[in-house]
């Protein structure tokens, strides 16, 4: 796929998507989420992390409601089912690790594709938003999902009913994204966060997201067999021996992925 609303370069096992309308804010339109999802694709293939970030001053405003959509006949159901899950699957589905960086406003369904990575790393500038209720709507791109089990429901409630910006400082304080840093910082910062998972034990990486993911459905008796199983995989790996005798020769490891 040639992309025309995005870019995606990969460097030193790194790949960074980058969100690119941003006149308009990075707003999502249905081109934007094709090349989203194929762009995640291929990352995972060539890549050992993806970092998902903005153009300009914004991350992503939501859906784009201007120009040729005509909210009288714009089929929501059917726009969120053939062209946000798609999108949303291969970002929450990747088996390399996921940041998303958060350069700036993420609003609307921005805020909730932020939300689907891994990690969510935000510029101390940038603020999140779930507009919906301002034009009538619920939240959806997964936010009904993904908030309520990061920052709990009292919060997830009231940014879903009252629509407030959440401040990036906010945020990180409530457990909706794991970090805010100073803006002069943040590319700086998100190189690095994203170069040491890049150098770092992937195969360990992708069985941390399974068992995480899988323990709000779990009891205690599954969540521990299930922690069994995957622990006696990241065992046998290359990647454990290396990690144990680079640890007893005092020096830095050289993971593989496998």
């Amino acid at each position: 796929m040639i992309y025309e609303v995005i870019e995606l370069e990969i460097n030193d096992g790194v790949a960074t998507l980058s969100l690119n309308r941003p006149d308009l804010l990075n707003s999502m339109n249905d081109r934007m989420r094709d090349e989203i999802r194929d762009a995640v694709l291929r990352a995972q293939e060539q890549a050992r992390v993806l970092v998902i970030t903005g153009k300009g001053r914004g991350f992503c405003s939501g859906q784009d409601l201007g120009g040729d959509v005509d909210v009288a006949t714009f089929d929501l159901e059917k726009a969120l089912k053939e062209q946000y899950e798609p999108m949303l699957r291969a970002i929450y589905d990747c088996p390399i690790p996921t940041i998303s960086a958060v350069n700036g406003p993420a609003a609307g369904a921005g805020a909730n594709l932020a939300l689907a990575a891994d990690v969510v790393i935000a510029a101390e500038s940038a603020y999140f938003m779930q507009a919906f209720a301002m034009i009538g709507l619920i939240p959806d791109a997964g936010g009904t999902y993904f908030m309520p089990r990061s920052m709990g429901f009292a919060k997830a409630m009231g940014a879903s009913l009252f629509a407030d910006k959440i401040s990036a400082r906010q945020a990180a304080d409530w457990g909706l994204i794991w970090e805010c840093v100073p803006d002069l910082d943040f590319a700086d910062h998100i190189a690095r966060r994203a170069g040491m998972l890049a150098n770092g034990p992937t195969a360990a990486y992708q069985r941390i997201k399974q068992a995480i993911r899988a323990s709000f459905e779990n009891d205690l008796d599954t969540q521990l067999a299930l922690e069994a199983r995957l622990q006696g995989e990241a065992g046998r790996t290359r990647d454990f021996a290396e990690g144990v005798t680079a640890f007893n020769q005092k020096r830095k490891p050289k993971y593989q992925g496998h």
